[in-house]
Order: structure tokens, then sequence, then C-alpha cells
């Protein structure tokens, strides 16, 4: 059966566990956990897919992450994550949830940051290239054709919460 995940309803409880490709032929909802990862400067980390990935195939993101298995929190996901596709252990902060209408199926994205001040040893199989862009580049780098379309709208929702929690002292909300 593959990666398998849970199918989870409108409201993220869990229905049943299947297998991640029926999810996405389904268009069933499961759950990603992502992580953005910034270094002591406040620079983000973004990095191109490989042109031979399964999915966003040379595409540029400023996410780590995948699927949450069956009984893992975000919070253990997005670490494992991490891990596993940069060689950091952390343990990333949650800053939102939200629905993603998905570039290939729908699903709930759990959204962490974590700050990364060692050395990255990026899996080749997930990571073609990296660097740390400061904000200004990154939202340029953004609205480029190239850039992953799921990632572009993680990027919106979290220019929000950053804007709630820093000027306004508000706690982000799952949306």
């Amino acid at each position: 059966m593959g990666e398998r995940v849970e199918r989870v309803d409108e409201h993220d409880e869990v229905l049943a566990v299947v297998g991640r490709d029926d999810a996405v032929r389904h268009r069933w909802l499961h759950r990603i956990a992502t992580v953005v990862c910034r270094d002591t400067a406040g620079r983000y980390l973004v990095h191109r897919r490989p042109d031979g990935a399964a999915r966003f195939p040379g595409g540029y993101n400023w996410m780590l992450g995948g699927a949450v298995e069956p009984g893992e929190s975000y919070e253990e996901a997005a670490a494992r994550e991490l891990a596993e596709e940069l060689g950091v252990r952390a343990h990333p902060r949650f800053l939102l949830k939200f629905r993603c209408a998905g570039a290939i199926s729908p699903y709930w994205l759990g959204l962490h940051e974590t700050v990364v001040s060692g050395p990255l040893t990026p899996d080749p199989g997930e990571i073609a290239w990296h660097d740390w862009m400061t904000g200004d580049a990154l939202a340029e780098l953004v609205y480029h054709e190239e850039f992953v379309p799921d990632a572009r709208a993680a990027f919106h929702r979290y220019l929000v919460t950053r804007y709630l929690v820093t000027v306004r002292g508000e706690r982000p909300h799952h949306a």
C-alpha cells in the first residue's frame, strides 16, 4: 500500500488509515506537516526540489515537510521531516494549521518554524539546491512560476500570522 496516512474530515478528525496515493487520487483530506527554517540572522531557508522528484519536480519551496504518519502529531511529523530532509534535530514551534486546497490534492497543512544554527545535511532526494534568503528576497521568489503553489498559499498565511502575533499581539488560530 506504500506510505500510509490518516484520512481526516473537514474538522481534521480521523476517519480511517489509507494509502497516501489513494488519498491523493481520491482527493481525500489528510495531514501534512511543514517546517520553515530561519537562521540566527532571521533569513529563510529556500530550496529547489530535484528534477526527478515525484511531486513538484524542480520547484522552489521555503518549507520542508511531508505526510503525517498514522498516530503522529503535526509537531512530531515536523521534527521527523526536518531530521530526514535536512539532518537537523530540533523541536519546531507550531504556528498555524489550515485546510490547503492543494495543487495535487486537498489536505490539512500544519506549519511550524525553527531556528537553525548548526550545519545542514540536505537529503539529495529531497533538496537539489538550498540557500538562505531575506524576507524581501523570499517575497519576490514566491511569485516565480517555479515556486510550489501550495508553498505560496502557506507563505501568505504565514505573513498574516506573523503580523497578528508581532504587531497586534494576537494568538494564531486554525483556519
